[in-house]
């Protein structure tokens, strides 16, 4: 009986992949993340992928796009736990630095790097399963701290070689002022109800600052007539918010300001700011974040402040495509050449002698068993097609002196020097630095 083919099983709709040698390029700015994240002494911290419903709930806000219409949110089929796949991270960084009291000792400066998952038609830098890379500073509320972290934004764009990056500044003062000016917008809109769109009128009375961030072009004379925030901004605010600006001016970086960037998260007040490029259309934020001193308190914590941002890295790697950038990729130092398979083992140990030393070296091995090893002209075609910059050729003849052949692929290419098996650790150094050396 003839079985039915299997239907072949794909990946989810804007849930890709990232396969050699696109991999090697997040490595790459992964190790850029790091380094750079190590010398402002930012420390790493992993938190689970799902999260109690409610957090995002209480901490995002209810009447947000994320909380609306775009979480993956299941029940528990085992407790009936409300369960959410985390749509961002700064509300599970609060909530661990809160269940596991690290603020006890002092302020905390965290960073992380992971998966986040939104339900949203997937178009160009915007996917349902994305990564991001976020700063938090807890426990600080300095306007140094604000500045800090825009600085360490800025300084990542440079490690990068990124250009054409804007940034633009807000400060959406403290609650009491929001307040006041969430009566004034409620009034201004409702005198033009008949100009709003859907999402604005659901959102007039619940969340009318939200109307400010609308993309719809329709809106945007009226949004511009809309009462200011920043006439509503205490005092105290407004210093927090120059000293930021002096703090940045001090170290050369520019910006500008933007009274109706709010951001699109209930939990931010103060200082809020994204980093912006024209090359990438209408997902042209590649960083965004601000002041949250009432998160905490809201997950459940003792009041603290906290600051920080978060960068979608699948918009990072468009803009660095953009700009002919970060086309790194994990390049091997040599590639073993070995005609035969007799020798396999005591080839192998020098391998691993080489690798002892740090150099990245692939061992020839054929993909068809019945083809055996291979020719050496196939053999070293392979060497010269991986890109690495020199072949280690374990010749019959040379193997019983004790030696083996380092022939350069790249720089110098056809230049060959016999070595010592025994002295690997010694001309591993040449390996890492040049073919030839």
């Amino acid at each position: 009986m003839v079985q039915p083919k299997k239907e072949k099983i794909t990946s989810i709709k804007g849930m890709n992949d990232i396969l050699p040698p696109a991999s090697a390029r997040w490595e790459w700015l992964e190790e850029k993340v790091r380094a750079l994240m190590a010398r402002y002494a930012y420390r790493n911290i992993r938190t689970p992928i799902v999260e109690n419903t409610a957090l995002f709930v209480r901490g995002l806000g209810e009447v947000t796009d994320i909380v609306e219409k775009e979480m993956y949110s299941f029940t528990d089929r085992l407790n009936g736990e409300a369960l959410t796949l985390r749509p961002e991270n700064t509300a599970g960084v609060v909530r661990a630095v809160t269940e596991n009291s690290l603020l006890r000792d002092g302020g905390k400066r965290l960073y992380y790097m992971g998966p986040m998952f939104r339900h949203e038609r997937p178009q160009r830098g915007r996917y349902r399963q994305f990564h991001q890379i976020g700063a938090e500073a807890l426990g600080f509320p300095g306007a140094e701290i604000d500045a800090e972290l825009i600085l360490l934004a800025h300084s990542l764009w440079q490690e990068l070689g990124l250009a054409n990056i804007r940034l633009e500044l807000n400060t959406l003062g403290e609650p009491a002022g929001r307040s006041a000016h969430r009566v004034a917008l409620i009034g201004y809109f409702e005198a033009h109800i008949d100009s709003l769109d859907e999402d604005s009128r659901r959102r007039l009375h619940q969340n009318p600052l939200r109307i400010l961030d609308s993309k719809n072009p329709s809106m945007q004379s009226l949004i511009e007539g809309a009462p200011q925030l920043r006439n509503y901004v205490d005092a105290e605010s407004l210093k927090h918010f120059d000293r930021v600006t002096q703090i940045l001016d001090a170290n050369g970086v520019p910006w500008s300001f933007n009274p109706r960037l709010v951001r699109g998260l209930d939990y931010y007040n103060r200082t809020v700011f994204e980093f912006i490029t024209s090359e990438l259309g209408s997902q042209g934020t590649i960083c965004g974040g601000g002041r949250y001193d009432y998160l905490v308190e809201e997950i459940g914590g003792k009041p603290a402040p906290a600051v920080g941002w978060a960068i979608g890295a699948e918009r990072v790697f468009e803009l660095l495509h953009q700009q002919a950038l970060g086309s790194e990729t994990c390049q091997l130092d040599a590639y073993a050449v070995l005609p035969d398979e007799q020798l396999l083992p005591e080839a192998s140990v020098v391998l691993e002698q080489l690798r002892r030393c740090g150099v990245r070296v692939q061992m020839h091995s054929p993909t068809n068993a019945a083809e055996g090893m291979g020719s050496m002209k196939s053999q070293l075609r392979r060497a010269d097609a991986s890109g690495a910059r020199a072949a280690i050729i374990f010749g019959t003849d040379e193997f019983a002196r004790g030696t083996c052949i380092v022939k350069s692929l790249r720089d110098g290419a056809g230049e060959q020097r016999e070595e010592r098996l025994q002295d690997a650790a010694r001309w591993a150094s040449g390996l890492l630095t040049s073919a030839i050396s």
